[in-house]
């Protein structure tokens, strides 16, 4: 946390930490208050036995905003952490004041292939020898050769992602991780999905930053996102892969101020949102509000 001004709020995904965050942080506490935490389970925060959900994380974050006194922020998600930014938006809409998901999981069933591998059962004994020196040195004399042939369609990640992904031989930070992966994908892909309440984003002003080769999840999921959010920002990397604030970090940095300098922190309307919740995003006045599909019984 550094810096004073505007609330902005960044939410690192799976397996990674708040340092994903680093090289843009210090230009932006020049004008804005910047809050990166390491989510629950993830870096130097604690990994108890505990609900890994996109709501708990959530709840978590809300929770983390009390405790600081703050009341309201802008909200950056990686990732998963894309994931937990439009459940935070859903949950706390009367905190939630601009969205911005990079690369964000929740649109549609698409993720890296790996990621479906660790979900499936029997993994928990196949990921503690990713820390052992032999594995490690195999991954150390072969990321050339991956990186030349595409590293699992990672790129230029691949370095990242592996560097990250070692410490998952750490038994707390594995449980937590293949808790909080399994509340999210599965051997089909991804399990939570979003689009059916991102209407709800009306009168939020958004962005979303995709790069255009995201394969852990796909680039095709942006114009997906773009298309469901009402009036939302799309802007496309090309050529980055899944971390396009890492590719170019001060393109990342232009295109977030000027989304902060030109848009207008959204107001919560409590009329508003229950009008968006009775007509599912369409016009007009329904007879017998039944939001989400849940009957109202009779």
């Amino acid at each position: 946390m550094a810096g004073s001004g505007p609330v902005l709020l960044f939410i690192h995904g799976i397996g990674d930490d708040s340092s994903t965050w680093l090289d843009i942080l210090a230009s932006l506490s020049r004008g804005y208050t910047v809050i990166a935490p390491d989510l629950l389970g993830h870096g130097g925060s604690d990994k108890p036995r505990a609900d890994y959900s996109v709501a708990a994380y959530a709840c978590g974050m809300r929770d983390l905003l009390a405790t600081l006194d703050v009341d309201r922020v802008t909200v950056i998600g990686h990732s998963l952490g894309g994931g937990v930014a439009m459940q935070f938006a859903y949950q706390f809409p009367e905190r939630c004041e601009r969205l911005v998901l990079v690369s964000s999981g929740g649109v549609g069933q698409g993720v890296h292939p790996l990621l479906r591998l660790a979900a499936a059962p029997g993994t928990d004994a196949l990921l503690p020898l990713l820390g052992t020196p032999p594995v490690r040195e195999t991954l150390r004399r072969f990321t050339s050769l991956l990186r030349a042939t595409g590293g699992f369609g990672l790129g230029e990640d691949l370095d990242y992602v592996v560097d990250k992904y070692v410490r998952l031989a750490e038994s707390p930070s594995r449980q937590a991780f293949l808790r909080t992966l399994r509340a999210v994908v599965d051997w089909r892909g991804q399990v939570v999905n979003m689009l059916d309440r991102s209407y709800l984003t009306e009168g939020i002003p958004t962005m979303l930053v995709w790069g255009t080769r995201d394969h852990v999840v796909p680039s095709a999921h942006a114009l997906i996102a773009h298309s469901a959010m009402p009036g939302s920002r799309l802007e496309i990397f090309e050529g980055a892969g899944h971390f396009p604030h890492h590719t170019s970090p001060q393109r990342f940095l232009s295109i977030l101020r000027d989304f902060l300098t030109h848009t207008q922190p959204a107001v919560y309307d409590v009329q508003r949102w229950r009008r968006l919740l009775r007509t599912g995003g369409r016009t007009g006045t329904p007879s017998t509000p039944e939001p989400l599909g849940i009957s109202s019984g009779t």
